[in-house]
């Protein structure tokens, strides 16, 4: 959530950057929440006033009586009860302002940085960088869903009927592909210093709102009505918010949980090719990271954070690429974000494995997540996550990139998850 602070210091840089995500109506937006807040700053100064004229009179009643003036000591009662029944309307009317601001500033999305391309599509998403290596296939290559299939790894047909359609089951090498990739990353996560972190994958309306999946991805969550639980769409959700209402000394920062969990998403409105197979699931393992920093260094936080998803996508020998998106296509709570894409050779397409962002001030100011600093002054943290990796697209470009006449080859880095070097 923006601050205050942050729209009434740099309006006109924050209706741009608004304008930038493509969020409509950006200046009237700002103008209505620098209304509520005049508004409550006015009825503030009125409170103030008021409470300090009604503590004076209140101080001279017994002096009045004291000195035998008792008309005077009770008209001065009279205004004593007036100003309290004033400030009752006052702190009431206080209460109803703010609550109408906290609601529209929860519609407004974070600010862009500057780095942050324009755009307003994947399209205008900006290639920063590629690397792997091409992988030569056979002729008659396959694509996931037909080798899962011929080596009997995923059962999708069984999850229609278990489930419904995105929700896959897992057999043998298949299953076991899975458990090897999500041990693979959490051993690598835990190599570069994060702490593992293993949360329920159910969370309360708060901690929705504390991250920004709530209200803007209400849709896209499955819901659990009778008790208003949500099912979480990443791990981000029940880490981040371990940091709600908590203020963190300076020395502890930054802050590095990585969790693996199964996360869920409705998916309202997929269809057509990019449903097919693995490529969009209902249901799926993901290993996320997570960091709490301060400002200063935030950006570091997310250059060491690039740095270890490209080394995982190195070792898995996959080849890929990395986007800097464009405003239009960022998510409603990053103030800038990279998205890593492995290139499937059977589909002949990229296929979104990772998205690393920084949230700058935004989330914090939601779950009131702060720091103290050396000065002993409070601050809100910067937070940052990444996924690292979800699983579902790399076993589909392991599975066709890695296909052979013989079987799909495992890349070094798994052979000891896996206990073997190709799956027949």
């Amino acid at each position: 959530m923006l601050t205050i602070k942050q729209i009434t210091e740099n309006k006109e840089a924050v209706v741009r950057g608004l304008e930038k995500k493509h969020f409509a109506d950006a200046a009237a937006a700002i103008d209505r929440v620098l209304e509520y807040n005049d508004m409550r700053k006015k009825a503030q100064a009125e409170l103030d006033q008021t409470l300090s004229e009604q503590k004076v009179l209140a101080k001279s009643i017994g002096q009045l009586m004291k000195e035998g003036r008792r008309d005077e000591a009770e008209k001065a009662k009279e205004q004593v009860a007036t100003l309290k029944d004033r400030s009752r309307e006052l702190e009431e009317s206080m209460k109803r302002t703010q609550e109408e601001l906290t609601a529209l500033l929860l519609t407004i999305p974070n600010v862009p940085y500057d780095l942050v391309p324009e755009g307003a599509t994947a399209e205008d998403n900006l290639i920063v960088k590629t690397g792997g290596h091409d992988l030569p296939l056979p002729e008659n290559a396959l694509p996931h869903w037909e080798l899962a299939k011929k080596y009997n790894l995923i059962d999708f047909d069984l999850g229609v009927k278990i489930s419904g359609a995105g929700f896959p089951v897992y057999i043998g090498w298949g299953a076991r592909l899975q458990r090897a990739l999500i041990n693979f990353f959490l051993d690598e996560a835990r190599a570069a210093g994060y702490v593992e972190i293993m949360p329920p994958t159910v969370v309360n309306a708060a901690s929705g709102y504390g991250t920004g999946q709530l209200p803007d991805k209400e849709g896209q969550m499955y819901h659990c009505n009778l008790d208003d639980l949500y099912l979480i769409p990443t791990a981000e959700v029940p880490v981040t918010n371990i940091y709600r209402d908590v203020i963190i000394d300076e020395r502890d920062l930054p802050i590095k949980n990585c969790a693996y969990t199964q996360c869920f998403r409705r998916e309202a409105g997929s269809y057509g090719k990019d449903v097919r197979g693995l490529n969009r699931l209902h249901e799926f393992s993901k290993v996320e990271l997570v960091r709490i920093d301060k400002p200063e260094h935030s950006e570091q936080s997310h250059q060491e954070m690039l740095a270890h998803v490209e080394g995982l996508l190195q070792k898995l020998e996959l080849p890929y690429r990395i986007l800097r998106l464009c405003g239009g296509d960022m998510s409603f709570t990053a103030a800038i974000c990279y998205d890593f894409e492995v290139y499937s050779e059977a589909q002949k397409r990229w296929l979104e494995v990772s998205s690393v962002s920084n949230f700058d001030t935004y989330q914090a100011n939601r779950l009131h997540c702060r720091y103290r600093n050396a000065d002993k002054k409070i601050e809100l943290c910067h937070t940052l996550n990444g996924s690292a990796l979800a699983l579902p697209r790399i076993v589909a470009a392991l599975l066709e990139d890695f296909q052979t006449p013989d079987g799909i080859r495992i890349p070094k880095a798994l052979q000891p998850y896996m206990g073997t070097d190709i799956i027949r």
